[in-house]
């Protein structure tokens, strides 16, 4: 029996895109709290919308990426990574994405990963 892969192996290019898109996720909520307490809040601190903002930035640009790694290897057509990039924008979609990305099996499989080999498999020798 082969051992169970988890979907957030970060030894693949999928499971690193999952992984990120729950972090784009998260960093959207804390992005959104942010944003209430700044503009509905007394008194009204820019701190979370400061943090939260930068790196709700840095996480949207890794989605984008880790996206075009995943649809390369995975051969998406065009519609797909143009809907992974609309998940982005709108928020907590980019989890709903995943999960229709993984049902449709449009996130590729296992051997999109980068070099590693499952275990109980050696390396072909070159001599």
């Amino acid at each position: 029996m082969a051992p169970m892969e988890s979907a957030f192996d970060l030894r693949t290019r999928a499971g690193r895109f999952r992984v990120i898109a729950m972090a784009e996720a998260v960093s959207w909520v804390g992005l959104l709290i942010g944003m209430y307490f700044k503009y509905l809040g007394t008194p009204r601190p820019e701190i979370g919308v400061k943090v939260f903002g930068m790196a709700h930035g840095l996480i949207f640009i890794a989605f984008i990426v880790a996206g075009l790694m995943v649809g390369i290897a995975a051969k998406w057509t065009l519609g797909t990574p143009l809907l992974a990039l609309l998940a982005s924008v709108v928020p907590l979609c980019s989890v709903i994405f995943i999960i229709w990305a993984d049902r449709t099996g449009r996130m590729g499989t296992a051997s999109t990963s980068v070099g590693v080999l499952p275990p109980g498999r050696s390396i072909p020798e070159t001599t």
